[in-house]
């Protein structure tokens, strides 16, 4: 990781927008969803799953958003290394971590911001990423259901064909934005 992580965290001029990627063959263009954000003048974080961290380019998405990412719990009397999220959007969302988050487990980081921010009431959306057969277990649609309860905003992406990775041209990472916006803070 980079030298951020040492540094005092500067309060945004803009509202702050968390990105959470997840372990998906997509995560590398996560890029498209951080220049979007900050051409809407969004400030930008990157919140990763662990195995999420193996997809994407780090220092690339570190000098973008000029924040270190994120993926593990901090010790305690560390500095936080990212200020408070305004918002968060989770693409792409993988099968694992919309049934964990849904069922309130908080085994890593990134699912542990995600079911605080329930409590704590931040605008949050999902870009689901996964195959048919995976979409098909009824354990995904009942998870779904229940974000869906918990005001969770849901993006419209069409489950892809198993082993055949997965149409990433049609995944429309600024959709996770279009379903923040009515809720992006006043006057921002």
């Amino acid at each position: 990781m980079s030298d951020h992580a040492n540094q005092p965290v500067q309060q945004p001029k803009n509202p702050f927008l968390y990105v959470v990627v997840c372990a998906s063959g997509i995560a590398g263009e996560v890029g498209k969803l951080i220049t979007a954000a900050q051409e809407a003048n969004w400030d930008v974080g990157v919140v990763a799953t662990p195995q999420g961290l193996g997809f994407m380019d780090a220092e690339a998405v570190e000098a973008q958003t000029g924040h270190p990412i994120r993926s593990a719990w901090r010790a305690p009397g560390d500095p936080r290394p990212l200020p408070p999220a305004d918002a968060i959007a989770v693409a792409p969302a993988t099968f694992n971590t919309i049934n964990k988050w849904a069922a309130g487990i908080s085994d890593t980081l990134a699912l542990g911001i995600l079911c605080e921010a329930y409590g704590l009431g931040i605008p949050t959306a999902v870009l689901p990423y996964l195959n048919a057969a995976q979409a098909a277990h009824p354990a995904y649609r009942q998870s779904l259901d229940r974000l869906r309860d918990m005001g969770i905003l849901i993006g419209t992406h069409e489950p892809h064909r198993p082993k055949a990775g997965g149409e990433a041209a049609l995944f429309r990472w600024e959709e996770a934005l279009e379903l923040l916006t009515p809720r992006r803070p006043a006057g921002q």
